[in-house]
């Protein structure tokens, strides 16, 4: 029996369109659809557990994957088997999920699983631009406690034109690249990078992406309205307690209030909440502990929370005694370690980071394998957050979500200022040392120091600040805060993170709790973001006014050379050999790449030696060396032989030609040993190809005068000897055949 499907298409508005799906495929899930855009299909399917999980918070699992027979692929690996994801899985499956998580009651836990896949590539679709398309859709579909429907949508800016969801070929020309997520009525993510942007164009992006979003919002309900849109399930709320609510209320405002204006340190702070909060549980009988214990825990930090918001709004005050558009206090190091080839440190309050740089061949880019994307990186950054940094002792269990979205936004942060012609492949490291308030930011302005420390010629220095914001709706009053702390990014109703240079913007990702925040209030923020960040800058740039000119001694140095194709395989030599032993001699790494257009040569050299970078140079010069006709060479005798002396120009060491006995002199040679000895330096003239013998021919003596009476030499008869071949050639013709 063929399923009834139901179906809805999204217009783009340029000739292209998104359909969305459902009724045919995966119809156990609780919401499943298939969004396509041409060749791209991507399967989305949602499921929750109806029993609570017994945690107070959403155990939500957002997981993206491209499959490679999707793009008619094999895995690579000796499995052949999809694996851990990909950075750039990991990347889209942090998009989606900030966007849904908060759309999901407070009070909801649990299991939810929302997968997405790659089914079809079309290489004019990126796909990661319709994963949140997908996932709400869904969740549409089902039954869940969800606030409204949701989408994402990349923008890009060609030629002043703004794109919704560009080709990966329209990026590459792009001076935006951003992905916005939101509802029909507010924004809700930002994350992306640009090319120095304005405030301004950076705001008009977003709307142009919210425009959009809005079509796609529609479609979906659309769609959930066509297939029978379900009831939204029941589940068993939080125990809720006005009256015990108001009593811990009563307890702790006044007091965390008074902590909070005392501007203190964060351990000192929170050992004072501490403090607070053993105090209301203490008030409480030992029964009423053992029942409301969840539940006064709860309404505590609700209070804290309202005091410390509270305390901006009426005073302008902060946790940490900062008033809303002050930095805190920096100091930078550069050259920190002896054997990086550049390193920093960055310290802002209680937030440090350590940066470094290495150096590297192309041998050494990363690599990127999926489905949807081939390529490499010759520029790329790691970001580490040890446990240490916020003072806890946990285990480590691999690379983070969190770890790899802070290090891609610090990359994309910076990459854009590296110039186009770096030799180099160059690696970025993050080493967070403390953490209160924005490692990653933390992260840009010491991977810039860190550069610059290592001789890379950024174009600009770049700088990061991470702001928050705090707002009541019901007063109109709102509070914009530079630099925020680590707890006020989770007490305020906006965090986000803006780097660039003094000319414009580089990235930024932000994540906006507050339903219907205005664009005035998103640019005045981002105008103050501008204000910290140029701050910081100044910070930055005292403490390395430029990049410094060379790397450092013990850094390696690169050469890159272009060479004809034809010579490629002569330095690389018979199984490697040349290449291999020349790198042994020089101390250097040699690497050979194919120009795919010119199909040049183009040969990286990496040594910490300049003697042996030269004498590789040298090698390939030699290598290269096409003697003129009729010009004069000095050479040097190499070899003796019976017939002449094999002779090695001196300006091409390695480049070796045959001096045959008869241009040694004008007179007659008997034995070469008589003219010319082993190691003898003397000039020849170069003659080309011999059209007799087919090689190269050079001569001494005609560089030399002839000798008085000297009598040229006859040339040989060839007529005499072609008569005598005729006549043969004739009495075989007449001759009769030989009887048996």
């Amino acid at each position: 029996m063929i399923p009834k499907v139901f179906k809805e298409v999204i217009d783009l508005g340029d000739g292209r369109e998104i359909s969305i799906e459902t009724g045919k495929l995966a119809k156990q899930a609780h919401g499943s659809v298939v969004v396509q855009s041409g060749k791209c299909m991507l399967l989305c399917t949602v499921v929750s557990n109806y029993k609570q999980a017994d945690v107070d918070f959403l155990p939500l699992t957002v997981d993206y994957r491209e499959k490679f027979a999707a793009a008619g692929r094999y895995p690579g690996g000796f499995f052949k088997r999809e694996a851990r994801p990909s950075d750039g899985e990991v990347l889209t499956m942090r998009l989606v999920d900030r966007v849904l998580r908060p759309l999901f009651p407070k009070d909801y836990h649990s299991e939810t699983q929302v997968m997405i896949q790659l089914m079809s590539h079309d290489e004019d679709v990126m796909p990661d631009a319709m994963a949140g398309l997908a996932a709400s859709a869904a969740i549409q579909l089902s039954d869940f406690p969800f606030e409204c429907a949701i989408s994402e949508a990349r923008v890009g800016r060609v030629n002043g034109e703004l794109i919704i969801n560009p080709t990966r070929a329209q990026l590459e020309e792009s001076d935006i690249d951003m992905m916005i997520g939101a509802s029909a009525d507010s924004v809700m993510m930002v994350e992306g990078e640009m090319d120095e942007i304005s405030e301004e164009e950076m705001t008009e992006a977003i709307k142009f992406a919210h425009e959009a979003i809005k079509v796609q919002c529609a479609a979906q309900e659309r769609l959930a309205q066509a297939f029978g849109k379900k009831e939204v399930r029941e589940y068993e709320p939080e125990r809720e307690d006005e009256d015990l609510a108001k009593k811990v209320h009563d307890l702790t405002y006044d007091k965390v209030y008074a902590v909070a204006k005392a501007g203190s340190a964060k351990h000192e702070r929170s050992a004072a909440f501490g403090e607070i909060k053993e105090e209301v549980i203490a008030s409480f009988s030992e029964e009423e502990q053992e029942e409301y214990a969840g539940l006064i825990s709860k309404y505590f930090y609700k209070a804290e929370k309202a005091a410390v918001r509270d305390l901006t709004l009426n005073e302008g005050l902060r946790l940490d005694g900062r008033k809303t558009d002050e930095i805190r206090p920096i100091w930078c190091e550069i050259d920190y370690l002896p054997s990086t080839h550049g390193s920093a440190i960055f310290t802002r309050g209680e937030t440090q980071a350590l940066a470094t740089v290495t150096l590297g061949t192309s041998r050494d880019s990363n690599q990127i394998d999926m489905p949807s994307h081939e390529g490499e990186e010759r520029f790329y950054l790691h970001y580490n957050f040890p446990p240490f940094s916020t003072g806890e002792a946990r285990p480590i269990r691999g690379t983070s979500r969190r770890e790899v979205g802070h290090g891609n936004l610090a990359q994309r942060a910076l990459k854009g200022m590296v110039p186009e012609d770096c030799p180099y492949t160059v690696r970025v490291v993050s080493e967070v040392l403390e953490s209160n308030g924005s490692s990653s930011m933390a992260t840009v302005c010491s991977g810039t120091m860190a550069l610059m420390d290592a001789g890379v010629q950024l174009k600009k220095p770049v700088s990061g600040i991470a702001m928050g914001l705090i707002s009541d709706a019901d007063s109109g009053k709102y509070a914009v805060l530079s630099d925020i702390l680590g707890d006020e990014d989770h007490l305020g109703d906006m965090d986000f993170k803006v780097t660039g240079t003094e000319d414009g913007i580089t990235a930024c990702q932000m994540d906006i709790k507050v339903k219907g925040l205005s664009y005035e209030i998103l640019v005045n923020a981002l105008k103050q973001a501008r204000d910290g960040r140029l701050h910081i800058l100044g910070k930055l740039t005292d403490t390395i006014t430029a990049p410094n000119t060379d790397v450092k001694a013990h850094a390696p140095k690169m050469v890159t050379r272009v060479i004809p194709n034809e010579f490629i395989g002569a330095l690389i030599g018979p199984g490697g050999k040349v290449i291999q032993e020349l790198q042994k001699e020089t101390g250097t790494t040699i690497v050979i790449n194919e120009d795919p257009v010119t199909e040049e040569g183009i040969v990286e050299i990496l040594g910490t030696d300049q003697n042996g970078i030269d004498a590789v140079l040298a090698k390939i010069d030699s290598l290269m060396f096409k003697p003129e006709v009729g010009s004069a060479y000095e050479v040097k005798v190499i070899k003796m032989l019976d017939f002449g002396a094999v002779v090695e120009y001196q300006d091409a060491p390695g480049n070796e030609v045959l001096l045959h006995v008869s241009e040694l002199a004008w007179e007659r040679t008997e034995n070469v040993s008589d003219v010319v000895n082993m190691g003898d330096v003397f000039d020849v003239k170069y003659f080309g190809i011999d059209s007799r013998t087919r090689k190269e021919k050079v001569s001494r003596k005609a560089l030399l005068p002839k000798p008085e009476g000297y009598v040229e030499r006859p040339p040989r008869n060839n007529d005499r000897n072609r008569g005598r071949d005729d006549r043969r050639g004739r009495d075989n013709r007449d001759r009769k055949p030989r009887r048996d």
